[in-house]
């Protein structure tokens, strides 16, 4: 996947190479090619965030990540699949925010290394691009479930188990 990356707070130095991972295993995951398709990545500060956080859903507080998909691919049905991407249109998914603080302080809280925490936060954004949520509950259990198989293909644990 094409992953165009806007570093706007120095910490996510090394972010590329965890977006792409994250990335492309989650279209695989979907049986989708991640060469067909891009996404833009913002990494930066928890200020940042914040400000994105109200000016897009009326939130104005920091959060770990944002996702702006470009196209509705939700279910209807609480639970089902969401839409794919349509073949042969629009290459590019969406936008995905990401906060270097927020992720920090909750890989710390929960004892797990940043680089895990990261993967796990990027698998999030992208599932939000191609249409998953966890507003409703049947929705927010495929959601976890997938984000729980994409990332144990990772080698990390489930990130939803206490």
């Amino acid at each position: 996947m094409s992953v165009d990356i806007v570093i706007e707070d120095p910490r996510w130095a090394d972010i590329e190479p965890l977006a792409q991972k994250a990335t492309d295993a989650a279209l695989e995951r979907l049986g989708l090619e991640p060469s067909a398709f891009e996404i833009s990545l913002l990494a930066c500060d928890d200020a940042r965030i914040a400000a994105l956080n109200a000016d897009f859903r009326g939130k104005p507080q920091a959060t770990n990540v944002l996702s702006w998909p470009s196209e509705e691919r939700a279910a209807i049905v609480d639970g089902e699949m969401p839409l794919p991407p349509s073949p042969g249109g629009d290459a590019e998914l969406g936008d995905v925010a990401i906060a270097y603080d927020t992720c920090a302080r909750e890989a710390t809280e929960a004892g797990k290394p940043f680089a895990d925490h990261t993967l796990h936060l990027l698998v999030h954004g992208t599932l939000h691009l191609l249409g998953f949520d966890h507003v409703r509950d049947r929705d927010a259990t495929l959601m976890e479930g997938l984000e729980t198989e994409i990332l144990g293909k990772l080698g990390l644990s489930d990130p939803y188990r206490m």
